[in-house]
């Protein structure tokens, strides 16, 4: 994988809160016209990733974690949920 060189732009938060991401930032992650973010706080670092990004993370991290498991789908999942409910 080829690491991209980190860009910094100076930008300004108004007193509401509002804060505009410069054009070329929002193209370069598909954003070009407006979307869902998740906005993460680490200590004092603010993270802003596209909610399609986060999800493809949370997929392959699930697919990584349950690698060579048998019955862990969803539908198995629930299956074996809805046996839990049912009356002995």
């Amino acid at each position: 994988m080829v690491e991209q060189a980190k860009k910094l732009l100076r930008g300004h938060v108004s007193s509401s809160g509002r804060l505009s991401l410069p054009a070329e930032f929002r193209k370069a992650i598909g954003l070009e016209r407006g979307g869902v973010v998740v906005v993460e706080l680490d200590n004092r670092e603010i993270r802003i990733r596209t909610l399609d990004d986060v999800v493809d993370e949370a997929q392959a991290l699930s697919r990584r974690l349950l690698a060579g498991k048998r019955n862990a789908s969803v539908d198995d999942f629930l299956k074996e949920r809805k046996a839990d409910w049912k009356e002995p």
